[in-house]
């Protein structure tokens, strides 16, 4: 019997700007609306110096939540 692998998609942005830096109640509002769609934060990166915060967050994939590429791919 074979197991089925997990597909995930995957959804990063950044949060702040160099002058206000990240707000605690927009980050908050944000991630209830990620967390309404079905998304899960699993990671944040300080970006150094730009007072800003990538999010990176996955939800599992589906013929009904599968989103376009933004970006081309390079080849």
């Amino acid at each position: 019997m074979a197991e089925e692998v997990s597909k995930w998609e995957y959804r990063v942005q950044t949060v702040g700007s160099l002058w206000s830096g990240v707000k605690a109640d927009e980050l908050e509002q944000l991630l209830n609306e990620w967390g309404e769609e079905g998304w899960e934060v699993v990671s944040t990166h300080i970006l150094e110096n730009a007072n800003k915060i990538n999010v990176i967050a996955k939800r599992p994939l589906s013929s009904m939540t599968r989103r376009s590429r933004s970006m081309p791919l390079q080849t």
